[in-house]
């Protein structure tokens, strides 16, 4: 059996009686779909006419007409496979486009006119009044389209034109939005890089608010406490010198002349203040002798100056240590 022509198989299926009915109930409206369907396998011989079922996003399922072909629109690129599913209600209701892809060629994720799952709405099905819309100008406008911005390539092409004369007012329409889109998408980007940014600043300027407040609460509680140990002491200030002022009364008189050391305040004999004295220089002297060995492994100091420093100084610490043991009632033992 000979394979039946387009034109046969686009009638046999427009005018099948139940259960191959399609689902366009007006018989215009068929030969119309009968003629546009002609003319656009006319122009585009390589599309191929077949009937399935469709269903809508609300879940209605029709019998439509599909035309499947590809769409060559440069020799750089790859095919572009469609299916055009005509409305059940064309030609008052725009077709239904859908750019076919598998995973080796998927559709770029910011497409103007195509999204991921392969659902074309270009402006000239979003404006679809009939007429002048028809088929084959729709498939034309949309080699058109994808001749500029590939599906299957994120890179839109840079060809531009210069004279109105050189294109028509609605490709150049869709060109625009297309540029429009892609500056929307740039727009996006950079606003969510920049509120990402502002997010992470707002974290840090608020974590260093927490740090700020903690130290602030700190210093307010340590300002409470030399608060508290200054009017301590005040109080204790006063007490000592009440406690002067009435078991000595003569070294107070004179603190308030400025007359005395403070020193004056204190009772202590002249045996004591030998012993103080001698202690003293005897840890003072210690004190250098140590800065001394330093500065000998330093090379601060050569070694002669540094052994007539020594003997000097330990000479003199000898007789200090010996006029404390004097006071103490320690007998000096010299060896022989």
């Amino acid at each position: 059996m000979a394979t039946p022509s387009p034109k046969e198989f686009i009638e046999a299926a427009l005018f099948a009686s139940s259960p191959y009915a399609l689902s366009y109930s007006d018989s215009k409206q068929k030969w119309l779909i009968l003629r546009h369907l002609l003319s656009l396998l006319q122009e585009y011989p390589g599309f191929r006419p077949s009937t399935a079922r469709f269903m809508h996003n609300d879940g209605t399922e029709v019998n439509l007409l599909c035309a499947s072909g590809c769409v060559n629109v440069s020799n750089s690129t790859p095919p572009i496979p469609l299916n055009i599913w005509l409305h059940e209600n064309y030609p008052q209701k725009a077709p239904l486009v859908f750019v076919l892809h598998d995973p080796m060629t998927p559709i770029h994720r910011h497409h103007p006119f195509v999204d991921t799952s392969g659902a074309t709405s270009p402006p000239y099905i979003l404006t679809w009044k009939y007429p002048p819309c028809y088929l084959s100008n729709l498939l034309h406008n949309l080699v058109q389209l994808f001749s500029h911005d590939h599906p299957f390539s994120s890179t839109p092409s840079t060809i531009s034109f210069t004279h109105p004369s050189l294109v028509s007012r609605k490709e150049a329409l869709d060109r625009l939005l297309g540029m429009l889109y892609y500056d929307i998408v740039a727009l996006q980007a950079s606003t969510s890089d920049e509120i990402e940014e502002l997010s992470l600043l707002q974290e840090e300027l608020n974590r260093r608010d927490r740090f700020t407040s903690t130290m602030i609460s700190k210093m307010e509680q340590e300002r409470k406490n030399l608060k508290e140990k200054a009017s301590n002491w005040a109080d204790e200030t006063d007490r000592l010198v009440n406690w002067l002022r009435v078991n000595d009364r003569r070294p107070i008189m004179a603190m308030d002349a400025e007359d005395v050391e403070i020193e004056d305040a204190f009772e202590i004999d002249d045996k004591s203040r030998v012993r103080l004295d001698s202690s003293a220089a005897d840890l003072a002297i210690e004190d250098v002798l140590y800065k001394l060995d330093k500065a000998l492994e330093q090379e601060a100091v050569s070694f002669d100056s540094y052994i007539k420093q020594v003997r000097s100084l330990a000479r003199e610490q000898f007789f200090h240590r010996a006029l404390e043991m004097k006071v103490n009632g320690l007998k000096l033992n010299i060896p022989h």
